[in-house]
């Protein structure tokens, strides 16, 4: 079992920037990956980062590469998603995700945190 707890939304101006925290516990395998998801209102959840627990391999949704940094703190087996340039369309729930690197990034993995807002105004 793993559990996750996401911290660090909020509401922020389009331009600006936040970082989310996802603190992970439980049975973390060296094969995991973990990963940032977001659904907003009306919308499917989608695939925004991801990162390998035990690697240096990230992966990105096209619409935020280049704005997004996704990283982690092994030690304190915790994941971040550094959010730069935010646009309206950022505005979502964004939820972490950990499991098996394809589980992950497909969005069928059983771990899931409990989610964070993130609102950017215009």
């Amino acid at each position: 079992q793993v559990q996750l707890v996401e911290s660090g939304g909020g509401l922020v101006q389009a331009g600006g920037s936040l970082r989310l925290s996802c603190a992970a516990s439980g049975q973390i395998l060296s094969t995991y990956a973990m990963g940032w998801f977001r659904q907003a209102p009306g919308k499917e959840r989608e695939f925004v980062a991801a990162i390998r627990w035990s690697a240096d391999n990230t992966y990105y949704a096209d619409s935020v590469k280049g704005r997004f940094t996704i990283s982690r703190d092994n030690a304190k087996n915790t994941v971040y998603l550094q959010m730069n340039s935010l646009k309206s369309e950022d505005t979502a729930v964004y939820y972490c995700a950990a499991g098996p690197v394809l589980l992950v990034v497909s969005g069928r993995t059983e771990y899931w945190g409990q989610g964070t807002q993130v609102t950017v105004s215009s």
